[in-house]
């Protein structure tokens, strides 16, 4: 499997670099970024030079490397930019950049249906937090009220995170009754209890030293049930980026969320 990493020169990127490199099917042929243009990528990532070079034009890259598959893990400014060329290209999709909308993620399907292309895109690719969000959409069909707090590093541009989001959207496609309603509050502090998306609260959190986190809150009569996802570091993420690369011979189309992949 020939592969193009967007994004490669960043903290995400170099994980990725380092995880495709280790895999002997999967072969590196190309990488792409906005910073580091011109090294070569094994360098930055202290494997030791692979011969492959950072560049900063996707396309180029794509058609010369003959990429099968394009990995993106860039900015939710670019991530449509270069999906769009990747999909003019005929190349494969596994994305894990955040910030595609539901119009984004359905000209993607109409697109990707059009020229036979495969896409896995993930909001999360770390095994435990797909496992989180699958736990908390069961939980949601015992307990009317809850809320979602995400927690990340201070670089991360859209909050609330692409995983917050889906989180809320599998509890609200699983609650089988109406939200509770709220209670008319005073909020002293513009915004204090976060933002709402179909009747759950939502809270981020931005700080230096977190990398990606987060908790689903349950209440009932006289409990609470928390479940909770950590991601200590971005080797977090790996497992779930080979897994996605190697399930795109077996899907058809776009597949959103790697809950939909794992057997």
């Amino acid at each position: 499997m020939r592969v193009v990493i967007c994004g490669a020169a960043g903290n995400m990127g170099r994980e990725v670099v380092r995880a495709v490199n280790a895999e002997e099917d999967i072969q590196l042929v190309g990488t792409v970024d906005t910073y580091e243009v011109g090294k070569d990528i094994g360098t930055l990532c202290a494997l030791g030079e692979l011969g492959v070079k950072v560049n900063s034009d996707l396309e180029k890259t794509l058609k010369e490397s003959q990429a099968e598959v394009m990995i993106d893990f860039t900015s939710p400014f670019v991530v449509m930019n270069n999906i769009e060329i990747a999909l003019s290209c005929g190349v494969d999709l596994v994305v894990g950049t955040t910030g595609i909308t539901s119009v984004d993620l359905q000209n993607i399907k109409k697109a990707a249906a059009e020229k036979g292309i495969k896409a896995i895109i993930a909001p999360n690719f770390a095994l435990g937090a797909v496992l989180m969000m699958k736990f908390s959409s069961m939980a949601a069909k015992y307990f009317k009220d809850v809320e979602v707090i995400e927690l990340h590093h201070d670089n991360k541009i859209d909050a609330p995170s692409g995983t917050a989001l889906k989180t809320v959207q599998m509890i609200a496609e699983e609650r089988g009754f109406q939200a509770p309603e709220k209670l008319d509050e005073i909020e002293k502090v513009p915004n204090v209890r976060g933002g709402e998306l179909e009747g759950i609260n939502m809270h981020s959190v931005r700080l230096p030293g977190l990398v990606a986190h987060q908790q689903v809150i349950f209440g009932g009569l006289g409990q609470t049930l928390t479940i909770k996802h950590d991601s200590i570091n971005r080797t977090s993420f790996m497992p779930g980026v080979i897994m996605a690369l190697r399930k795109l011979e077996e899907i058809e189309g776009v597949v959103y969320g790697l809950e939909n992949i794992i057997t």
